[in-house]
């Protein structure tokens, strides 16, 4: 176990609503996936304000945990330090199901096959698409063994899909994964081609768009065989059909037989019916779908590719572009190419312009060295550090990114840019491009003509807008008490927090509050266990924990309240939150509750440190003198 994420993991566990409350859980690029029994039990706006976790999306029926780039190792010191079974529902997803929307179980249902398998298909994707590349740019011979591996290692995936997908489909609809694989295997079976190419006895449906040649016939009924290989629909179509077969079965069956016979009776009943009946109307039905997208793209192009564009990125927050994943696939599948969904390319280069020109502009060190990490992820298509961390609070500059993606779908729309392949995201896409049939390269400089130009939208539009944002009522001058070496003088009074014993500074058993390192300022031994506004301020900072917190004065004074010394050890306990971290609350409106006599029973000192964290912006720090203060008294003053 990765001992790092241990603290963090036990953590997310415990606020989703405890191991009980999890059905299933499964992670993507950087998300952590649930699907909750009770979303209403999991603490939400604790796992926002934790850190180690950017934010939480509750869409398409998951609860979704953004954490980053470290995904996959939370994901795994997860499944270790809890009885979760990463992916396999738990019991009661059927009545989960029965409380989403239809959009919702759409959304569920495209998620929940897909995701398990998207990045060994981005990965072989990767494969085939640099091998593309490497060809057409006479770096490796098309006849050479380096060629044929290369082929083998991107083509393998993709051409079995079925079988793939039969396995993650039949997890989401509770059949036998082993029974799923094989409905998948018998699609992409070898002797069906070589069946193909035999003779014909005769056509159905001749003349019209379903015309279909007839090879075979099984108990003097025609055989409808197609092409499955690298299909979508017709395998979970097929395992759906499967599922409800299989309980049938089951349920009729001996507990002795039942290991076996059950999927004896259910490969007997669904594969024949998948050749004759599902698999082509499925197929006629990839067809209409893909048909239907392509008139779109035909009607204009440009407006279908700045569309996507636009709402790319709000798709991808809300889950919902997991209902646009299958109709690219159904597209590679049907053509052979995407030409729509693939307009989405720019968005992620928009995005990190917006962060790299956040990155030059601001003067915030704090927001430095966010924006940096995130704009190196971004690079790779791993937006979610950019978008949550960086864009999305400053909403004016996610806007700015959405019209650079909007430009850049429309451009990838007008120079006909299409994807041949999966393959990875950001940079490592732009192999995609290339058609693979004919080495044709224009697809792929359209790509980075189309990216480059979004990037440089969101770069140079956020350089000339962009300021760092004041403090609330920043302008509002403060009094004005004397002049000191030709400067003026301003002062704000900050009120007490709570009430109890004066404490100084040095005083405090903790060398980091005693020293002054953190900040000017005093401590109180409570009285009580409530802290209040000190003044008209913003919460900055809430740790999870609820035994510290960061404020801002209106008038711009930084603050720290750090309720007792080691409390962090308490995980919480004894405290409560009354406020969300970003909330603009009034002078004496109550922060934070905590059990004062609990903690000193737990071993703990309570004496808490009220500090003015950007004192080097101030000439001094002023504070009250006396035994006892009562709560919104005059504590301290700074002087600027």
């Amino acid at each position: 176990m990765m001992k790092k994420y241990e603290e963090l993991a036990k953590d997310i566990v415990r606020h989703v609503g405890g191991e009980t409350n999890v059905i299933s859980l499964a992670h993507c690029i950087t998300r952590l996936r649930f699907k909750l029994k009770d979303e209403s039990k999991a603490d939400t706006e604790y796992l926002k304000a934790r850190e180690g976790v950017v934010t939480v999306i509750q869409s398409g029926g998951q609860y979704q945990v953004v954490i980053g780039n470290e995904v996959a190792d939370v994901y795994d010191t997860v499944l270790e330090v809890s009885g979760i079974a990463g992916n396999a529902p738990k019991g009661g997803e059927e009545e989960e199901d029965k409380n989403l929307s239809p959009l919702d179980r759409f959304i569920d249902l495209i998620s929940g096959v897909f995701q398990p398998v998207l990045s060994v298909l981005v990965a072989t994707g990767m494969i085939k698409g640099f091998t593309a590349l490497f060809m057409a740019v006479g770096l490796v011979d098309a006849k050479s063994g380096m060629a044929q591996m290369l082929n083998i290692l991107g083509d393998m995936f993709f051409y079995f899909l079925p079988i793939f997908l039969g396995l993650t489909a039949a997890r989401k609809f509770k059949m036998n994964e082993f029974t799923g694989m094989a409905i998948g295997a018998a699609l992409v079976y070898p002797t069906v081609s070589a069946i193909m190419k035999g003779e014909t006895l005769y056509t159905l449906f001749d003349g019209t768009i379903f015309q279909s040649a007839i090879h075979m016939e099984l108990l003097g009924l025609p055989v409808i065989l197609m092409n499955y290989a690298s299909s979508v629909i017709p395998i979970i179509v097929a395992v759906w059909f499967g599922a409800k077969v299989e309980k049938a079965v089951a349920k009729v069956m001996s507990t002795m037989l039942k290991s076996f016979l059950t999927p004896f009776f259910t490969i007997l009943i669904v594969v024949p019916l998948t050749f004759m009946v599902i698999g082509p109307v499925a197929t006629w039905a990839g067809q209409i779908v893909g048909a239907a997208a392509m008139a779109i793209y035909n009607v204009s192009p440009a407006i279908a590719g700045l569309f996507i564009g636009a709402f790319w990125q709000v798709f991808v927050m809300f889950g919902l572009h997991w209902g646009l994943i299958p109709i690219m696939i159904n597209n590679i599948t049907v053509y052979g190419f995407d030409p729509l969904v693939v307009t989405y390319f720019g968005c992620s280069f928009a995005q990190i312009g917006v962060v790299l020109g956040i990155f030059l502009r601001t003067k915030d060190a704090k927001l430095k060295s966010l924006s940096l990490p995130a704009f190196i992820s971004g690079i790779f298509g791993v937006t979610e550090p950019c978008i949550y961390g960086v864009t999305l609070p400053r909403k004016k500059y996610f806007i700015i990114s959405c019209i650079g993606g909007a430009i850049g779908g429309a451009l990838m729309a007008l120079l006909s840019v299409k994807l041949f392949m999966f393959g990875g995201l950001g940079i490592f896409g732009y192999p995609t491009f290339i058609d693979t049939q004919t080495g044709d390269l224009s697809g792929m400089y359209g790509g980075m003509i189309a990216s480059a130009v979004s990037f440089a939208f969101g770069l140079i539009v956020t350089a000339v807008l962009y300021k760092d944002a004041k403090p609330a009522a920043a302008a509002e001058k403060l009094t004005v008490i004397e002049e000191k070496d030709g400067r003026t003088a301003e002062r704000e009074v900050i009120k007490a927090p709570l009430a109890g014993l004066l404490v100084a500074l040095e005083d405090v058993a903790d060398e980091a509050f005693a020293t002054g390192v953190l900040g000017k300022g005093i401590a109180i031994d409570p009285s009580d266990g409530r802290v209040v506004a000190p003044a008209d301020c913003t919460v900055m900072t809430l740790f999870p924990t609820a035994h510290a917190i960061g404020l801002i004065t209106d008038k711009g004074t930084e603050l720290l309240i750090h309720i007792g010394m080691d409390t962090v050890k308490l995980e919480g306990q004894h405290f409560t939150a009354k406020v969300k971290q970003g909330e603009h609350v009034k002078a004496g409106q109550t922060l934070i509750e905590f059990d004062a006599a609990a903690i000193r029973a737990a071993g703990y000192d309570v004496t808490t440190p009220v500090l003015v964290t950007n004192t080097d912006q101030y000439m001094d720090i002023v504070t009250v003198t006396g035994q006892e203060i009562k709560e919104e008294e005059n504590l301290l003053t700074v002087i600027a």
